[in-house]
């Protein structure tokens, strides 16, 4: 039985009915979890989440996640009543047009939400990765009497982000790393939108995640405020992370909708709240009704969090008189400012006809950055020896050494890319992740809400297209490139060599708005020789102008994107021989190109000419923005096969002599 207050109680209604009249009055929404975890989310929030309502950012800040974001009213009650920028008034505004309360929570929308959830299981996985970050730089910057980072990942997940795969991923690599800052308050209400948890969810819960390695309670009453409380004060004792199973009532107190399907995502009308209200000993008038006592009560967590933040104010103060170096590195790295310079470590490749793979360059650039950017922390999809991207100056994180800033993920694509969203929304690291390209649909849904929330992570897609040869088409990219370019405020780059390599990697580093991917070949290009060809500094305008050859206004464009660029310098020539007069294009970027001005994109393309030819190992969707009317493509048409890569080139079309003839008969 709870023993909660007279005033304790009327707080947890407080949130349940403020949750269900906005859900109401918008017509629209999930009252389902908020009136079933109202008090769990009183316990966290009163009892033990260290935020300051004033500042939102305050970096030692503990961090709550909704993962169950379809929940949202209850975030946004929470939000209201403890302080936070946001208004009655927005509460009431839920889910319409120019509302700082959207249906699901979105990062940087709601002053205090700190990653968009809905998409079941991605905020269970951010937190792995804002406890990684903790951990981190924790173990870098904390010294004897000065826990200058230290902070808690506090969740409330739902069965459906237990069913997702992305949460399985995650919390079995959180386990393996012993993240003991990971608090997840289960709620285990046993209804899904189909119906009992039964008809596909059968498994025992608890007994999986002991087999992850996390520390897991249960609470028998999710409406038990003192057992919510104990629980979490043990979880704090633990080196694990942990789940705490709170068995809970969907829709609690709606008379004739609790522990029912249809309270999930259906408002239940204003005469079912009326009645739990009546029955709830709540006054039915007015809406959105907040007694001053209550709101009193909540606002306690505005003034404990200024006392919070000042004494960690103190407390770095005296870190600095004492660590003033670190100190200056570790407000840096918060901050999120780059060193002045730091880009001059950055090696300058020289031609070779040879050349080496863009991933290989790649590793290469990695490991000079990391002398000025020791905040550079990640790894790869259990493919570190393909994807080169070990920092050779560091070590694994692990569970018995958080240092490290080589992240091993295991076969985890998924995870890894919900958890590098975590490191960036957390701040103090520059997280990136690496798999094969033909992988990152199984990453797609985390990159989306990278792009969608403007998370600054790196995304490093290698093997990246035919020319990974003998495994065959099960892991040859056609069609993904187009896909990736489909997605809003993604910055895609396919270099072309070394030099245009590290080129992509300062864009990455330098954009703070939002996700860069970079796409890097497995086979060898040669370093193009840069006192024949323009500058590759021309890759951070997305498209630049290689070079015009032969003497007088271009006929024919030909523009090529990563290891095709090195076909239309040669095809060119050989038109040139033919009397011909052509402008070599090497496009990386499209994103980057369309943020230049006309003037500039008209200026590379140059509009009069109309025989333009684009030469790209991918499907063709896409170009023909670039094309114009009369240009053409030579992409793919299908899958590729399993055959060594020049053979695979010369077979699909991929070659000089084929690009040759297909310019020649544009301008016949």
């Amino acid at each position: 039985m709870s023993t909660q207050t007279e005033l304790e109680s009327r707080a947890i209604k407080t949130l349940r009915y403020l949750s269900v009249d906005g859900v109401q009055t918008a017509n629209s929404g999930h009252p389902g979890l908020p009136m079933g975890t109202a008090a769990i989310a009183y316990t966290i929030w009163t009892r033990h989440l260290k935020v300051n309502p004033s500042n939102p950012n305050w970096f030692n800040r503990d961090r709550f996640i909704l993962s169950g974001g379809h929940g949202s009213m209850l975030v946004y009650s929470l939000l209201y009543l403890t302080g936070f920028d946001l208004t009655l008034d927005d509460l009431k505004n839920f889910r319409q047009w120019g509302s700082r309360t959207p249906g699901h929570p979105e990062y940087g929308k709601t002053p205090g939400v700190e990653v968009t959830t809905g998409p079941l299981g991605q905020g269970f996985a951010n937190g792995v990765g804002m406890a990684i970050a903790e951990a981190h730089l924790a173990a870098e910057f904390n010294e004897p009497e000065f826990s200058v980072v230290d902070h808690t990942v506090y969740a409330i997940v739902t069965d459906g982000d237990l069913m997702e795969g992305v949460t399985s991923e995650a919390a079995s690599l959180a386990g393996t790393l012993k993240l003991g800052k990971l608090i997840y308050l289960y709620d285990d209400n046993r209804i899904s939108i189909d119906g009992s948890t039964d008809l596909a969810f059968a498994e025992d819960r608890a007994m999986r995640f002991e087999a992850y390695g996390w520390h897991v309670q249960k609470v028998a009453d999710g409406n038990d405020v003192e057992a919510i409380d104990a629980a979490i004060q043990k979880a704090k004792q633990d080196p694990r992370p942990s789940l705490i199973v709170c068995r809970t009532h969907i829709g609690y107190s709606l008379p004739t909708k609790q522990d029912t399907a249809g309270v999930h995502g259906t408002p239940p009308g204003w005469k079912e709240i009326d009645a739990s209200k009546e029955a709830q000993d709540w006054p039915v008038e007015p809406h959105f009704f907040v007694p001053e006592d209550v709101l009193d009560h909540y606002r306690a967590v505005k003034k404990n969090g200024s006392s919070y933040e000042k004494e960690w104010d103190a407390l770095f103060a005296a870190y600095q008189k004492k660590h003033s170096e670190k100190a200056a590195e570790l407000k840096r790295r918060i901050e999120g400012k780059l060193p002045a310079h730091w880009d001059s470590v950055l090696p300058e490749f020289p031609a070779d006809p040879k050349g080496m793979a863009t991933r290989i360059s790649s590793g290469k650039i990695i490991n000079a950055m990391v002398k000025s950017l020791p905040e550079l922390m990640g790894g790869s999809a259990d493919l570190t020896p393909s994807t080169k991207t070990w920092i050779e100056q560091s070590v694994a994180f692990s569970a018995e050494n958080h240092l490290g800033a080589n992240l091993h993920f295991g076969v985890r694509e998924h995870g890894m890319g919900s958890i590098l969203n975590g490191m960036a929304v957390h701040k103090g690291v520059i997280p990136f992740g690496a798999t094969f390209l033909v992988f990152s649909d199984y990453n797609r849904p985390a990159i989306r809400v990278s792009a969608l929330s403007e998370y600054p992570v790196v995304w490093v897609f290698t093997h990246d297209s035919i020319g990974l040869g003998e495994d065959g088409p099960t892991h040859q990219p056609v069609e993904h490139l187009a896909a990736l370019r489909a997605i809003p405020n993604l910055v895609t780059i396919r270099p072309a060599d070394a030099n245009e390599t590290r080129e992509a990697w300062k864009v990455a580093i330098e954009r703070k708005d939002g996700p860069t991917l970079l796409v890097l070949s497995r086979q060898d290009v040669p370093t193009m020789d840069r006192a024949q060809v323009a500058p590759a500094s021309g890759l951070q305008k997305g498209a630049y102008v290689l070079a015009d050859l032969g003497k007088g206004e271009p006929e024919i464009i030909l523009m090529a994107t990563g290891s095709e660029v090195q076909l239309i310098l040669a095809a060119s020539k050989v038109l040139v021989e033919k009397g011909k007069k052509v402008r070599i294009v090497s496009f990386p970027s499209w994103e980057l190109f369309e943020k230049q001005s006309k003037a500039y994109r008209d200026s590379v393309l140059l509009p009069s000419i109309k025989c333009r030819l684009a030469v790209e190992a991918g499907v063709k969707q896409g170009w023909e923005k670039w094309l114009g009317e009369k240009g053409e493509m030579i992409g793919m048409t299908g899958y590729g096969a399993s055959a060594p890569a020049e053979i695979l080139y010369e077979k699909f079309g991929f070659s000089v002599e084929n690009i040759v003839a297909h310019a020649l008969q544009m301008l016949a």
